[in-house]
């Protein structure tokens, strides 16, 4: 689950190119007080960005992420235990995504012994505006760098680039402090904290490393410290396994088979748990039966390569199903062979929506099949992925809804929309968290509630922050009844989840002029919250928020997929705020 937890306090960033690292204050990075340990790192820093001395150091070697840059947030290489009074060294090379959005690159996750707590994350990237760091027990005034990004309200910023090529990585820990350090041989970010971390450092403890990467590559290369698991040596491997990427569930009839695979790939896995993703070009493929005709056929697919590309001693194979459809032109007749299982859909008009105009709802196609026949009499479950849909309204009435096939075909239901019934939901809790809005993310929720298809819970609390950072206020997550997230919805415009991934009907309110002016008009803010449940696999969220600055608030999510309408339930949690309902 992706989440973004509180900064502890403001960063002032560095320039670009600048000789010497300074603290925020603009004078000594620690006092004369600090352990000599400390001082002497913060010297070195200050004469130059010189890498550290690499001792006793083996090949580790092994990929984190996809060379695609298709990893998603948390994808984390191997745990490294790094004991108190110890150091650990690792090289590898990174390569950033090109879309040069600031957050994708690598972090550092850092973990008690037993991994049940997490300290905090560092990433590379510096922006004091973004979330370059996060965790309860992470001080980012204790981050120094050579380097500043910036990045507006897209998260572009080309300087991203500069992060590229091989990086030394550095954790050492001595006295109960910990110090870390990131560099390129030209871009250097340091974390130096002479405090323990709590039941970590003061009890001698073993903090866990991993390294982890979203929408960018890691090569590792090679470690001082073993890791769990054991190290992967670079030597050339065999291919054991692999698993198919991208292919098509359906081909046209009279197209090559190389050309409709062009896009497959393979994630193989080598000797020592390598694991390398090639693409179509490497791969042999083979259909049974033949594509000539159309219908449903195996594709077969061999790969022989080692990981430095010899021939293998042995090839390995895999398969996936397919079918070969006749072209478009050639279909006869388009029919419903069964009609969605829901067809009365639900919507809700808070204030918060006042604004929003020619706003639409999902179509759920759960249940839904329809039945092509071509010339010949060829007959096949069409695919719906290939249909085009007429919108569908979030007003009151009967509503028809027309699919259209790439050749013109139509099939048409019947939809009935209605206003969703409001009720009013008194809490359980009478508040959450703690008065002094120090609550750590993640940490305290109310009890689950249930939100019955075609009904709108209204909740009415108060909202007190910290007014630290953005997402110091309410966090709702809607989930099932085993837990499983269908979505986490903070208070500043932003969420996360299997609903709310790359799901291109959301719809989010749009964020505050003044953020500055939000955060504080959020501390005893009152807010009325409606969740509604649209009976189509979506779910609405909408609140109207009364700052403490007389200022009205309006946010929404709208369109939140993957939820079952039999199953959508919600709970608070806070993040540096507290709740009174």
């Amino acid at each position: 689950m992706k989440h973004l937890n509180k900064i502890a306090s403001a960063f002032c960033a560095a320039a670009l190119g600048m000789l010497a690292l300074t603290s925020c204050e603009g004078g000594e990075l620690y006092n004369v007080d600090a352990p000599d340990w400390i001082s002497a790192k913060v010297d070195s820093i200050k004469k130059a960005n010189t890498p550290e001395e690499l001792v006793g150091m083996m090949d580790d070697y092994y990929p984190i992420g996809e060379t695609d840059f298709s990893a998603p947030f948390w994808t984390l290489g191997k745990t490294y235990v790094v004991p108190a009074g110890t150091k650990w060294n690792a090289e590898f090379t990174l390569t950033v995504n090109p879309d040069n959005k600031y957050y994708k690159n690598f972090y550092i996750v850092l973990n008690s012994a037993d991994m049940g707590t997490e300290y905090g994350v560092i990433r590379f990237d510096n922006d004091p505006s973004k979330n370059s760091e996060w965790g309860s027990h992470i001080d980012r005034s204790l981050v120094v760098a050579n380097f500043g990004n910036s990045s507006g309200t897209d998260d572009i910023d080309p300087s991203v680039q500069n992060m590229n090529g091989k990086i030394t990585l550095t954790v050492e820990r001595q006295d109960g402090g910990i110090y870390i350090n990131f560099t390129n041989g030209t871009l250097s970010k340091s974390y130096i904290q002479n405090t323990p971390f709590p039941d970590a450092a003061t009890a001698g403890q073993d903090i866990c490393c991993r390294i982890g990467v979203e929408g960018s590559f890691v090569q590792f290369l090679t470690t001082n410290v073993e890791p769990i698991g054991g190290c992967t040596s670079k030597e050339d491997k065999q291919p054991v396994s692999m698993l198919l990427k991208n292919v098509p569930s359906e081909i046209q009839q009279g197209i090559a088979l190389e050309e409709a695979m062009k896009n497959v790939s393979a994630i193989v896995t080598y000797e020592q748990d390598v694991i390398k993703e090639v693409t179509a070009d490497q791969l042999v493929f083979n259909s049974i039966p033949d594509i000539a005709d159309p219908g449903k056929k195996t594709l077969v697919v061999m790969y022989a390569k080692t990981t430095n590309g010899a021939a293998a001693n042995k090839p390995i194979m895999a398969s996936a199903e397919f079918e070969v459809i006749p072209p478009a032109d050639k279909m006869t007749s388009l029919v419903l062979k069964s009609a969605p299982k829901r067809t009365t859909y639900y919507y809700y008009n808070s204030e918060a929506v006042s604004d929003v105009e020619g706003r639409t709802l999902v179509f759920d196609r759960e249940g839904l099949e329809l039945t092509a026949t071509y010339e010949g009499g060829y007959t096949t479950a069409y695919n719906l992925d290939s249909l085009e849909y007429t919108a569908i309204k979030a007003q009151t009435g009967v509503q028809t809804v027309t699919m259209t096939a790439k050749n013109g075909k139509t099939v048409s239901v019947d939809l009935n929309i209605a206003e969703s019934a409001l009720k009013y939901h008194e809490m359980a809790e009478e508040d959450l968290g703690s008065e002094d809005c120090s609550t750590p993310w993640w940490s305290v929720f109310t009890k689950d509630v249930k939100v019955p298809a075609g009904e709108t819970y209204q909740i009415d609390f108060t909202n007190f922050s910290s007014t630290i950072s953005n997402w110091n206020n309410f966090v709702l997550i809607l989930r099932n009844a085993n837990l499983q997230e269908y979505a986490v919805l903070r208070a500043d415009c932003f969420g996360w989840g299997a609903g709310y991934d790359g799901n291109t009907d959301l719809k989010v309110g749009v964020a505050p002029a003044n953020w500055d002016e939000w955060r504080l008009a959020m501390n005893g803010a009152e807010v009325s919250l409606y969740i509604t449940n649209c009976n189509n696999g979506t779910a609405d969220v909408q609140a109207v928020i009364k700052g403490t600055d007389d200022t009205t608030y309006k946010l929404y999510y709208l369109n939140i997929k993957a939820v079952e309408p039999g199953d959508l339930n919600f709970s608070f949690t806070c993040d540096g705020s507290y709740l009174v309902f």
